[in-house]
């Protein structure tokens, strides 16, 4: 799986099986599992011609989620939402810079506590009424309303305190303190037209698909569990307008079908995520471009502290120390990833080795687990069973066999597994994949997605209300509050290094996530280390 979370499709409320119904992350998790078996798939119309014709993609994911921006972790609705919304400032896709998209500029002093934005002279929504900043305090309104519960909230109501109309086309926003990166972190509340969306029972039809944005392509048509179609907006305005006359993702969540979409002189489409690394060179072969996007994406373990001796930190990390991850990586994912040396990615701005490295090592391992007075441990590793997730749990198995823990793999449909953790089921320890670089790379926002005193992964793991835990959010809040980039780098870092030794929910390895393209249609695409694509700098060729 590649979506941060694992998904479903649509639901309400502040609990974990509702947020999974709401953001489609199960889906997601769902789309990695199929093995490559008769080709077969969703009939769609296509237009190949280039100049004008239509760009047909495939995703790796279904586009039955929510899409409703305030909620959605869905991978197919928030790179739909890409194209058909704006928000103040955008992100590239790959560097994450905030660019001006429905705002003019980029605030010149992101030290201050009060962003002034001006909005773009011209902007209309998809239905032709005028973009205003009672739209941008609309949306704002209720991501950081306290009765509402979005996922949105948690990436702003830390720092956001309010956001003001000044006038029919600008904006305040007030901090609670400075706060740079929050300008990268607007991308994250697209700008929804109030008129529509204040509506009685509109919120849920945005759950269900409807999409009216300000971006440079409309929603045109939406199919969930088939595809959804785009057009180009002729009366956008704004910095990257629409290359492709019309767009159809189709959803194909198999792997063989989506391969066979994308191959061959016959191919249906030009552009497919979620490659599996056993068809690169196929692909490859047949005149496709394949290239991997490295980030967050990665397998991890998280334990059950309530459940002995999963409790004693040695137990932890002897059942780390224990792992082989250079087989895994060899034999599971083909070279296509990394064994984590921190709970950051190698990539990312703010990593640096943690203290405390999982190498391979077996010996130490085993003393660890003299050490605890634990001796004919017998574990049950409960799984997702997510393709590449079931291809790395044999090399757990043995590496822990080996050091006399009796392992007996679980792999389970992923909405199985999360439904057990929502009705706080036992369980000794879990396998599973996240990536929260759909929302962004920068630390703070990726180690407060998975820990935090009323954070969900910590509910699952069971150990928020430890000292250790409880010292750990000090350090994370402090670290919030830096607003000096190096020192707030290496407050970070050096938090990290207590969530490495800790070892509750850890990363194994990180793996590449694979895009593939035709070089002779399509140019400027750029493969992203999340799911999904992006295609507001790409052109026909």
């Amino acid at each position: 799986m590649s979506d941060p979370i694992p998904v479903t499709r649509d639901g309400d409320g502040p609990g974990r099986r509702s947020f999974l119904r709401y953001s489609g992350a199960v889906g997601a998790a769902a789309g990695l599992g199929g093995g490559l078996v008769a080709c077969g798939g969703p009939e769609s119309t296509n237009e190949t011609g280039g100049g004008g014709g239509t760009l047909t993609a495939v995703i790796g994911y279904g586009n039955d989620g929510s899409w409703d921006p305030t909620q959605t972790a869905s991978a197919f609705a928030m790179a739909g939402n890409e194209h058909i919304y704006e928000a103040l400032l955008g992100t590239d896709p790959i560097s994450r810079e905030p660019y001006p998209q429905l705002a003019t500029a980029v605030p010149s002093d992101l030290k201050a506590t009060t962003w002034k934005f001006e909005l773009r002279a011209g902007a209309k929504w998809h239905d032709g009424k005028p973009v205003t900043a009672d739209d941008v305090v609309f949306v704002f309104d209720r991501i950081l309303d306290p009765e509402t519960q979005t996922l949105a909230k948690g990436f702003f109501a830390g720092w956001l305190k309010e956001v003001r109309k000044v006038d029919a086309r600008n904006v305040e926003l007030v901090l609670k303190f400075p706060f740079p990166d929050g300008a990268a972190r607007l991308t994250l509340a697209k700008i929804m037209p109030k008129h529509v969306y204040s509506r009685a029972g509109a919120w849920e039809d945005a759950t269900k698909g409807k999409a009216i944005g300000s971006g440079p392509y409309r929603q045109a048509s939406h199919h969930p569990k088939s595809n959804t179609t785009f057009e180009a907006y002729d009366d956008y305005n704004g910095p990257r307008r629409a290359a492709f006359k019309k767009m159809n993702w189709l959803t194909i969540v198999e792997a063989a079908p989506r391969v066979a979409k994308i191959s061959g002189g016959s191919a249906d489409a030009q552009i497919s995520d979620n490659i599996p690394y056993a068809n690169i060179e196929q692909l490859k072969g047949g005149g496709m471009t394949v290239e991997g996007g490295a980030g967050m994406n990665n397998l991890f373990l998280m334990f059950n502290t309530e459940h002995k001796p999963f409790d004693d930190v040695r137990v932890r990390q002897a059942l780390h120390y224990a792992i082989d991850r250079a087989k895994m990586i060899d034999v599971a994912l083909k070279g296509h990833g990394k064994a984590a040396t921190s709970f950051l990615n190698e990539g990312n701005p703010s990593y640096r080795p943690a203290r405390t490295v999982y190498g391979y090592d077996p010996k130490k391992a085993k003393e660890l687990l003299k050490e605890a007075g634990v001796s004919g441990l017998r574990v049950n590793l409960m799984a997702v069973n997510v393709s590449w997730i079931t291809d790395c749990l044999p090399t757990i198995k043995a590496s822990w066999d080996a050091i006399g823990v009796r392992t007996t793999l679980d792999p389970q449909e992923t909405t199985a597994v999360f439904t057990k953790l929502d009705q706080k089921k036992d369980y000794q320890v879990v396998a599973a994949a996240s990536n929260p670089n759909q929302f962004g790379i920068e630390a703070d926002l990726i180690m407060h997605y998975n820990y935090g005193p009323e954070n969900i992964w910590m509910g699952y793991a069971r150990w928020a209300r430890s000292a250790r835990a409880k010292e750990l959010f000090r350090l994370m809040d402090k670290a919030t509050r830096e607003s000096d980039a190096t020192r707030k780098k290496t407050m970070v870092q050096d938090y990290i290094d207590l969530v490495a030794e800790e070892a509750v929910l850890y990363p194994v390895v990180h793996n590449e996530l694979m895009t593939a393209w035709n070089p002779k249609r399509l140019s400027g695409i750029r493969p992203q280390p999340y799911p999904g694509i992006n295609v507001l700098q790409a052109q026909w060729v």
